[in-house]
């Protein structure tokens, strides 16, 4: 978790014809070629658990606002499944909400050291012993939102223990020690008060610890969390599964939240990498692979693995093999992106930009964690921001219209972006259950030249017989698709499909297209959805 400024047998169904764009491969093209795209329903891959995004920090502010129904515009870009009266969808669906469980460092102030208070967060239990569950209001009110609309999971994580459990008495570690800032002793009642939090608001899924590779704190203190070791992970999640059991919490941990998704299969410098390794190979001494509570799920953020492409599809690649090596049955979970820092010269965190440019980046990044590193489940960072600054969903400007995030505490400006609409265009239809299936693409085997070129992922629900389908264009040209006769032709019902399409000017907007005549346009990404038969 990074800040606003943070380094943070098969046979061949449906043939589809793209026209041949001007850049890389199509470039020497001729307007009536075809590009065979073949969708492949018997190859599954991945079953798709969910897309989330996290509360972090500014619901504590926002959701406390006394206009509800400016909460509830937010909250229904981004849990609603209902449609505008035009057919397209009110909001993005998401099938995950996290709930960050704050360490208490809002109740210490100025003297917690974190200068931003929108980044401080309160505490469920107090020094005494006694638990106020009052606390995080705002946060709860979006976690109720989220519920009320529909969302399927939700997902409690802590980023640092209590402060009065930690070592310096902060919720931030401050050293470049490897090791978690936790009073010698703490470490079962650290798992004790994140099972009771669970417990309480009956999270599905518990995730103890977040980028415990990084060292909070030692140059520059802005925001709670703190690095731990395998070691001490392990042992972490051993008493919180204890914990949970006597509790009788039916929460599932979560574990990894590496900072950056090679931490999964290498870069172990101060036992704090090799993850999957350390702890899903029974051969690890740090193996939890088999406790109760514990999900079969690794997880890491895919900040800093980006870009050039030749790198982004490289280190997907990893991870998928290292999973193929160690257990092929491992879950992958990518649980935490948003633009953040200087991406090649191409993107950058600061200042804002909520463009169709960023929006194309996020969803190259969603295509090819889907595809690539096999994840099942995709989750975003802050789904509501008021930085100045390019990772959110939603954001935040003070009630005249400016960047003033002191000035929206109690009111504001609520604007939606290409990274929301673009995330949507998987969020909002590929639903929880669904399966990846495999698509081939004529010409474009190499997916370092169609992540500039085209892109395209499959999924289906094998029972409903629906099939979703999303195009990637990241081209200045547009390309028509046109659905082939073949010996093995897939049909659709009505021999028609719903389109929705993100783009500069058009945010989801639904159209109707015969499946001899879908195109995508220059710069957009298409959702295609129908009924096989």
């Amino acid at each position: 978790m990074r800040g606003y400024n943070s380094p943070k047998g098969i046979l061949p169904l449906m043939l589809l014809a793209l026209t041949a764009g001007t850049p890389a491969a199509f470039s020497q093209k001729k307007a009536v070629d075809k590009t065979r795209i073949t969708i492949q329903l018997e190859h599954e891959k991945q079953t798709i658990h969910s897309f989330g995004a996290s509360d972090c920090w500014t619901t504590k502010f926002i959701g406390n606002w006394s206009n509800t129904s400016k909460k509830d515009q937010i909250a229904d870009w981004l849990f609603s499944t209902d449609t505008l009266a035009d057919g397209s969808p009110k909001g993005i669906g998401l099938s995950l909400w996290r709930f960050n469980i704050g360490a208490g460092s809002f109740e210490q102030g100025a003297a917690s050291d974190i200068p931003d208070e929108w980044r401080r967060e309160e505490c469920f239990l107090q020094p005494d012993g006694s638990w106020n569950w009052k606390k995080q209001q705002g946060a709860q009110w979006f976690l109720q939102a989220a519920k009320q609309r529909g969302v399927r999971y939700t997902l409690g994580f802590s980023i640092a223990p209590p402060v009065f459990m930690a070592r310096n008495g902060k919720a931030y570690n401050g050293t470049a020690e490897p090791s978690m800032n936790i009073l010698k002793g703490k470490m079962n009642a650290y798992a004790g008060f994140m099972a009771a939090v669970s417990a309480h608001f009956k999270f599905d899924y518990l995730s103890p610890v977040n980028e415990p590779q990084w060292d909070w704190g030692k140059d520059r203190i802005s925001q709670e969390g703190t690095q731990a070791t395998n070691d001490e992970i392990a042992e972490l999640v051993r008493l919180l599964a204890d914990s949970l059991v006597a509790r009788r919490v039916r929460s599932q941990i979560a574990i990894g939240e590496a900072g950056q998704l090679d931490f999964l299969y290498g870069r172990n410098k101060d036992n704090r990498g090799d993850q999957i390794q350390q702890f899903f190979s029974p051969a690890s001494v740090n193996y939890i692979g088999k406790l109760p509570n514990t999900a079969h799920i690794i997880s890491a953020h895919s900040y800093f693995t980006t870009c050039p492409d030749s790198h982004l599809v490289k280190v997907r690649q990893q991870v998928a093999g290292k999973i193929r090596q160690v257990d092929a049955k491992l879950e992958t979970w990518q649980t935490e992106f948003g633009i953040l820092g200087n991406i090649c010269n191409l993107y950058k965190g600061g200042p804002r930009n909520t463009s169709i440019d960023y929006g194309l980046y996020v969803a190259k990044v969603l295509h090819h964690d889907l595809t690539l590193a096999n994840v099942s489940s995709w989750q975003w960072w802050l789904a509501i921001n008021p930085y100045n600054y390019s990772d959110g969903l939603v954001y935040i400007n003070d009630p005249s219209g400016g960047m003033q995030v002191d000035k929206c505490k109690e009111d504001g400006t609520v604007l939606d972006s290409k990274q929301l609409w673009s995330f949507g265009n998987y969020a909002r239809f590929v639903r929880p259950g669904m399966k990846r299936i495999n698509v081939a693409v004529e010409g474009l085997n190499d997916p370092v030249k169609a992540a500039g070129t085209l892109m395209v992922s499959a999924y289906k629900d094998e029972s409903s017989r629906k099939l979703v389908l999303v195009v990637v264009n990241p081209t200045g040209d547009q390309q028509s698709l046109q659905l082939m006769g073949t010996k093995h032709k897939l049909r659709f019902a009505g021999n028609v499909v719903n389109a929705y399409t993100t783009d500069a000017t058009r945010n989801l907007k639904k159209t109707v297209a015969a499946v001899n005549n879908l195109v995508i346009p220059s710069r957009s990404i298409v959702t295609f959805t129908g009924t096989y038969q």
